[in-house]
């Protein structure tokens, strides 16, 4: 499937580099009815490559698998892997990737005048203001999850 190899991992994640020169083509079956059954069998002989598919721009993608339960009420539960876009604009309610004080962070970007939160998706998590006496960047914007249900 979608091939990467692992560059840095810290408490919060595991980051790893796309192989943009993988290729595996998987048998695509279209588009699934949620209401009434469809006849999907019609489809399988067509291929789809997951990372053309999910990989917009291959050199500024990642892939980072999720550690711990900030993000839990956005969806990212620990063991999910990220593909995170670092050419995508950090606009206000994205959710994205930060590098705080020396730690990797997911939270949800929350901008307001000239103040950046970084907001959690569980209650039992607090927000984080970010103030000019912290060493901060936005890293990546989440692009896509891919989960094991």
């Amino acid at each position: 499937m979608v091939k990467a190899r692992k560059i840095v991992s810290n408490k919060q994640l595991d980051f790893l580099r796309v192989d943009e020169h993988s290729e595996v083509l998987i048998p695509y079956v279209g588009n699934i009815n949620a209401g009434f059954p469809s006849p999907a069998d019609d489809y399988l002989e067509l291929k789809i490559d997951l990372n053309r598919e999910l990989v917009k721009h291959p050199e500024s993608t990642f892939y980072a698998r999720v550690r711990g339960k900030s993000m839990i009420n956005a969806g990212l539960d620990d063991g999910d892997v990220l593909i995170i876009d670092r050419s995508l604009e950090p606009t206000d309610g994205k959710i994205a990737v930060c590098y705080i004080d020396g730690e990797f962070t997911i939270k949800r970007l929350k901008v307001e005048k000239d103040i950046c939160w970084l907001m959690p998706e569980n209650e039992d998590f607090s927000p984080i203001k970010v103030t000019k006496e912290n060493d901060f960047i936005v890293w990546g914007i989440v692009s896509y999850i891919i989960k094991k249900l």
